[in-house]
């Protein structure tokens, strides 16, 4: 599906985590619906270069963090703004899917944790603040957090921090658009299950895909390219009142 949404274009977005999964379909949709994306990548720089080429010259560009460090997430924001001067929309969408069970090493354990928080929380706080202080200068902005089913079902006991760093999320993220929004800053939540991803294949190596499937109302997995329409949507403004909202996506594995 790909409805074209004329308001996207020439805007400006970063997207986090874009040269994979359901960020690298994210980019993909906006660039196609004429928005200027920054594209952020950790270690495949491959992936988010041969993305940039399929748009040719279009003004998006491809820019190197590593999230888990707080000096590497600043960077990735000033040397953004010092290429785009000013964003319209950040889709915070990086994140990590890190196994540790409860009967490992106390400190193996708390390591897991500090990493997850580290990247999906911490690194998401900070893009935050920075996009707060951007949009308040120039005029409103949009922030797109993506979060995860697992934040209102709970998640299985190998993955406690990856649950609990989502959570933080959906707070952050409904407490932005509770606070912010008379400075025109709007806030949602997308809240997938589980997505065909890489990240989702540690899961599926272990399980097997026949476990997930049993859980949805559908017939099959969700793909990256189902979430694309509802950030592209959330980054249009045609949805500015539904700020504060979680859309949940999960195959019907889980009705609120």
């Amino acid at each position: 599906m790909n409805v074209r949404l004329n308001e996207l274009k020439n805007q400006s977005i970063l997207v986090t985590g874009a040269s994979d999964g359901i960020g690298r379909e994210i980019a993909r949709y906006l660039m196609q619906n004429g928005a200027r994306v920054a594209l952020h990548y950790n270690r495949n720089k491959k992936a988010a270069v041969d993305l940039l080429k399929e748009f040719g010259s279009d003004g998006s560009e491809v820019f190197q963090a590593d999230l888990g460090d707080a000096e590497n997430c600043l960077q990735l924001w000033d040397q953004v703004l010092n290429a785009f001067t000013n964003l319209d929309s950040v889709v915070l969408n990086a994140g990590v899917y890190l196994e540790h069970a409860t009967d490992e090493d106390d400190l193996k354990w708390l390591s897991t944790w500090n990493r997850t928080i580290a990247i999906n929380l911490d690194a998401a706080g900070l893009l935050t603040k920075k996009a707060i202080e951007h949009f308040k200068t120039s005029g409103g902005g949009r922030l797109i957090f993506i979060a995860s089913r697992a934040v209102f079902r709970g998640e299985t006991e190998e993955y406690l921090g990856y649950a609990a760093s989502k959570g933080g999320l959906v707070s952050l993220a409904r407490s932005v658009a509770r606070s912010f929004g008379k400075y025109n800053i709007k806030s949602f939540i997308l809240a997938p299950g589980f997505v065909r991803t890489a990240m989702a294949n540690q899961f599926i190596e272990t399980y097997g895909e026949q476990r997930i499937c049993d859980e949805l109302a559908l017939s099959k997995l969700t793909e990256p390219e189902d979430l694309s329409p509802l950030v592209a949507l959330m980054c249009s403004g045609l949805m500015d009142h539904a700020t504060g909202a979680t859309v949940d996506i999960n195959a019907g594995s889980h009705i609120r």
